[in-house]
């Protein structure tokens, strides 16, 4: 075969194994057994031994290719992606006339369509005289999955439509290139003409149900039943698939215990497992791993992984870790990658350490795997000599490994270094290595060089716009986020629900209750207003800027409430002085099914006793924090209860809480009981406050004017007299007060 890569091919075994039939001149060796064995070596992926084959087979003086030994060299060669040998082979079967036969001119197809040729894929379609379903389902498959929508829809009007594999081409290739809405059409339009849907039929379209098409996926699930095809394993995994995408566990479960008997197989228990797993529901997931084996199924590689996605616990970590080894997946990397994440979740980095050193051949994932643990535990040092080492075994890293990097990196000179390997490596033309570089610069404070890298960037997404708007507000700039949300409008980008929350976060931040009206207007026009993270922003905007009536009427619409909407509104009463009303909140949360009170909300509660004065409810509360909700107090905690008791006049209350806790005390809590020593005249425990705000807060020149006017107020003048000369002594100069009222 003339102008064939001989040496490429030749070179890649010098011989075939001993097993394979030798090519002699001898006219008994039938082109029959090297056809088979020519199929098995394809069967056994050994596609370059099967070419090295035909080409034998083609110089041999008797014996000639036909269009069976053609057809499977060609199938070597899709298989490979080698489209230069292909077309050699597809000149041949010109010369030869053997692209008349069917299979010849399909293989061709297959070819062409894996190489995403739709030129020659059309070519080559146009020639066959006959095209038979697998010629046409070639087709249009490949022409919807390159983008020829019109042509595939075209040529669908004249394929023979009665035949369901038709209809199967064209409809996963729509679902396949995200034109779910042409699916939908085109399986209603089957069961108008009679056309019945099939096991292929099913799992395309139930690819395509996600949270806000439950309701049809509950419908091609009703006439899943309605045809039978419930006993079909295929179509049970994608029901299940589309139940845990929709976030509908009870119907998952349905469907699962209605089919686990005899019609479920391991994939099905794995799609119950995977599916569990990404609703972050651990505890069932083992369960069902338990089940599985207790049905006496083989646990998969897939089931490990999905399994080891949800250990958090240790000593459930080794267990699954162990039984994994045991039945010989040790030498699967997919499966030590995820023991690597496993571990990591669990906090055990050191065996996630000794995991990853006993893969024999790590991948790109194994080297994230261990990069983002070293990044999860700050241990940035680490990550980067990880990253050093992958380049020294020249595995090149992709945007996951940049993206994990930068998160580890508190150092700009590290992130400057990470910036001019990925522009040396192309990395930086990956928008999410240019957002990962983004948000490193701006959790650094270095606003000047992330809005130099936004603006030169060549394309932005959502995401970039986003981090660079959150820098701004992060790092005291709210004018300057504004600015840039307004240009994300003119860009013709429209914002999400994070750019909100972020730009309404900014305006509260600033009071500025004029632009916050204006996005609140946008939210509703939008359709955004159920979204519960917008809603609780909202709350928090018009609370801050002293709008207390529309945060109420913000929070009363609020179709679905969280936890963080009632932290809300609960501070929203205590910025305003309405200790009762917020109480009223904290009672009506607690009647809320499933609304169980966190930190947050204590300290919410605790500062609206505080600000009004509500001592017993305020203890009340405290001591219902501790011993009926188990949650240890905190230093903000304790400040609120200090300076509820503080200003009520329990002083060595006050004195005693500070001293039962067993951390050091926040210098807040110190200046809580200090003020209120002062106004109550109280100088034996004022002067123990004081003594440890001086140690700490020396500059300050309040510290000082208080503990003066302290002293006086008890009638120690010389004492009052020794601090004003301390506060000279060390420079601490007060402040003299102005006005901006001019006559």
């Amino acid at each position: 075969m003339c102008g064939m890569k001989l040496q490429q091919i030749g070179n890649s075994l010098t011989k075939l194994a001993s097993s394979q039939i030798a090519i002699t001149e001898n006219f008994t060796k039938s082109l029959i057994k090297l056809n088979c064995l020519l199929k098995n070596l394809n069967h056994t992926e050994q596609y370059w031994d099967a070419l090295h084959l035909f080409q034998q087979i083609h110089y041999s003086h008797h014996l000639k290719p036909d269009h069976y030994t053609l057809s499977t060299a060609l199938t070597a060669c899709s298989n490979l992606h080698d489209i230069n040998v292909g077309s050699q082979l597809h000149g041949h079967a010109i010369r030869t006339g053997l692209n008349e036969f069917p299979h010849v001119s399909n293989t061709l197809l297959s070819l062409y369509a894996k190489s995403r040729d739709i030129v020659l894929v059309k070519m080559v379609f146009d020639e066959i005289q006959r095209p038979d379903i697998y010629s046409w389902t070639t087709l249009l498959s490949a022409c919807t999955k390159l983008g020829e929508l019109e042509y595939a829809f075209w040529m669908f009007d004249r394929s023979p439509q009665e035949n369901v594999a038709i209809w199967n081409a064209i409809i996963t290739g729509c679902a396949e290139n995200g034109h779910d809405e042409v699916v939908f059409n085109l399986f209603e339009k089957m069961h108008v003409l009679g056309v019945k849907h099939d096991n292929y039929t099913f799992a395309s379209v139930l690819s395509l149900c996600s949270l806000e098409m439950l309701d049809s996926g509950r419908q091609v699930h009703s006439l899943v039943i309605k045809t039978g095809f419930l006993v079909r394993a295929s179509v049970i995994n994608a029901l299940l698939t589309m139940y845990f995408n929709c976030r509908s566990i009870t119907d998952a479960y349905g469907v699962f215990e209605e089919t686990r008997g005899e019609i479920g197989d391991e994939i099905t228990y794995n799609a119950m497992m995977a599916g569990l797993s990404s609703m972050e529901r651990g505890d069932d997931a083992l369960l069902i791993f338990k089940d599985m084996q207790n049905a006496g199924w083989r646990p998969t590689e897939l089931t490990f992984v999905s399994v080891m996605s949800v250990c958090l616990w240790s000593r459930v970590a080794t267990q699954v870790h162990g039984q994994a080894i045991k039945m010989g997946f040790e030498d699967c990397t997919s499966v030590s990658n995820a023991a690597i994440t496993m571990y990591s979740s669990c906090g055990n980095l050191n065996a996630a350490r000794m995991v990853f050193m006993r893969i024999k051949e790590k991948d790109i994932v194994s080297w994230n795997a261990i990069i983002t643990s070293y990044a999860q535990e700050s241990l940035g040092a680490d990550a980067i000599f990880t990253y050093l080492q992958m380049q020294r075994d020249n595995i090149e890293p992709d945007e996951f490994t940049i993206g994990s990097l930068l998160a580890s990196s508190e150092m700009l000179v590290v992130v400057e270094m990470i910036q001019a390997s990925v522009i040396k490596k192309a990395l930086i033309l990956k928008i999410e290595v240019s957002n990962a570089l983004l948000s490193a610069f701006s959790s650094l404070g270095e606003l000047n060089q992330a809005n130099k890298l936004f603006h030169e960037m060549s394309h932005r997404n959502l995401i970039s716009w986003n981090t660079l708007i959150s820098g701004f507000q992060l790092n005291g700039f709210p004018a300057q986020g504004l600015q840039q949300l307004y240009e994300l409008f003119l860009s013709g980008l429209k914002p999400n629900v994070y750019t909100l929350c972020h730009a309404l976060s900014i305006c509260a931040s600033i009071s500025d209750l004029q632009h916050g009206k204006q996005l609140h207007g946008y939210v509703l026009t939008s359709g955004y207003f159920p979204q519960i993270s917008l809603g609780n922003a909202l709350v928090t905007l018009y609370a801050k800027c002293g709008a207390l009536s529309w945060s109420l009427k913000v929070f009363q619409a609020m179709i679905e409430k969280d936890i963080i909407s009632w932290n809300s509104i609960i501070s929203a009463h205590a910025q305003h002085g309405q200790g009762n009303e917020a109480m009223d909140c904290f009672e009506a949360m607690q009647d809320s099914s499933g609304i169980i009170p966190d930190k947050a909300t204590f300290t919410a509660v605790l500062s609206a006793c505080s600000h009004s004065g509500l001592v017993v409810d305020g203890i009340r509360i405290f001591s219902a924090m501790v011993n009926t909700y188990g949650i240890e107090p905190e230093v903000h905690h304790f400040s609120c209860v200090i300076d509820l008791l503080s200003r009520a006049g329990f002083l060595d209350i006050s004195e005693r809480l500070i001293n039962i806790k067993d951390t050091d005390i926040d210098p807040s809590v110190w200046w809580t009981l200090f003020s209120s020593c002062v106004a109550y005249g109280n100088l034996e425990l004022g002067s123990i406050a004081a003594r440890f705000l001086l140690k700490t807060e020396h500059n300050d020149p309040a510290l000082y004017v208080l503990l003066s006017n302290l002293y006086a107020n008890v009638g120690k003048w010389e004492e009052s007299a020794d601090v004003r000369e301390l506060m000279r002594r060390y420079g601490v100069m007060k402040q003299p007060g102005s006005s901006w009222i001019r006559s």
